[in-house]
């Protein structure tokens, strides 16, 4: 919308000529026409190492400026990046890094190449995908077929609704990803889970598990996803992958698999 437009050139306006600025990268609603008239406009300020190195060793990553100086509500959304920061997260960023990504427009830059990288952060080729399908898919037997029995069995309310979150989210992200869908937050998996393409019956099993996870409905969901996903991972193929992906993520330098 106009108003949005009109803050960014102002916010960049404001940093050009900044020591270290090297460009400013519009992300979220505003990118990808999505903004309300009272969104604000979320940006990517990227600075060069040596500032980003300076300002982070601050503690400072984020933070916001204009606020309702360019329209009732408005305000600029600030996150820092660097060229190293940018080239690690197109190697290794979590989901939530990369979703954010999606639909970016780089408003300003001093930076050669950085539309082409910023759209490559936001992409992932499809072995990537196939493999956090197995991996979500291996997520969803453990908490379901697993730690839920185990929770109804000891009466341990906490252990059945941790089992039942995480076993929902492991089945969503292995519908997102058998979409191709990243997962830009929580507040987001409902949603997508059911604008997703998914077979008949998941949705169900799915909310059913959201609801009220137990045996019986844990046992429904994994019955659907394993039809429709679960090929091709055995028993020990599960096991190995849930402790690779969990208990083993720190000595692989990985992300939990939550937000990979």
């Amino acid at each position: 919308m106009e108003q949005q437009e009109r803050a960014l050139a102002a916010y960049v306006d404001s940093v050009r000529g900044e020591p270290g600025a090297l460009g400013v990268v519009l992300v979220g609603s505003v990118a990808q026409g999505r903004e309300r008239p009272d969104s604000d406009v979320d940006v990517y300020l990227v600075v060069d190492d040596e500032r980003f190195e300076t300002e982070t060793a601050k503690g400072r990553f984020a933070w916001v400026e204009r606020r309702d100086a360019d329209y009732p509500g408005s305000y600029i959304d600030i996150k820092l990046v660097s060229p190293s920061y940018l080239r690690a997260a197109l190697d290794r960023a979590d989901d939530p890094t990369r979703a954010s990504f999606l639909g970016a427009r780089v408003a300003w830059s001093e930076l050669a190449g950085l539309d082409e990288l910023v759209a490559r952060i936001a992409t992932l080729p499809d072995g990537v995908w196939d493999e956090r399908i197995r991996s979500h898919v291996a997520q969803a037997r453990l908490y379901g077929g697993y730690f839920l029995r185990q929770a109804t069995e000891r009466g341990d309310e906490f252990l059945r609704r941790h089992a039942g979150l995480h076993l929902a989210l492991a089945a969503a992200r292995a519908a997102l990803a058998a979409n191709r869908v990243m997962l830009p937050g929580p507040k987001y998996v409902t949603k997508l889970v059911h604008a997703a393409s998914t077979p008949e019956g998941f949705v169900a099993a799915w909310d059913q598990v959201v609801d009220d996870p137990d045996t019986a409905s844990g046992a429904e969901l994994l019955r659907v996803l394993d039809a429709w996903l679960g090929d091709g991972l055995s028993p020990d193929d599960t096991l190995s992958t849930f402790i690779r992906d969990n208990e083993l993520h720190w000595l692989r330098g990985g992300v939990p698999a939550e937000f990979w």
